[in-house]
């Protein structure tokens, strides 16, 4: 039952995505469902990573020992200075390892 559940949840992924994608289809979206569409990934990005950063163990953590916190200061200020996705990355996660290993001795 799993994996019909898996394989029709795919199918149907695969199918909405496609209506979209394909360039003989006829549908076509409007200018203002690309605009409302386009603040989607926003959205979803920032439901995921605002409780990896602020939220640990069930309580809000602002404090200026939080490691994540540490890390996405850095990931940010890199972001804006060099807008390299692969600079980014190395630097947050550098940041949070090093921050990580700090604030554990």
């Amino acid at each position: 039952m799993t994996l019909l559940t898996i394989f029709l949840m795919a199918v149907i992924t695969f199918s909405t995505r496609y209506l979209f994608i394909h360039p003989r289809l006829p549908v076509r979206l409007g200018a203002k469902m690309a605009k409302l569409l386009s603040f989607s990934a926003p959205a979803v990005l920032t439901a995921i990573w605002v409780p990896i950063i602020f939220v640990q163990k069930g309580q809000l953590n602002l404090a200026l020992n939080n490691p994540y916190l540490i890390a996405a200061t850095f990931a940010i200020l890199a972001a804006a200075k060099s807008k390299s996705v692969y600079l980014t990355m190395i630097v947050g996660l550098i940041s949070f390892v090093i921050s990580r290993y700090m604030l554990t001795l």
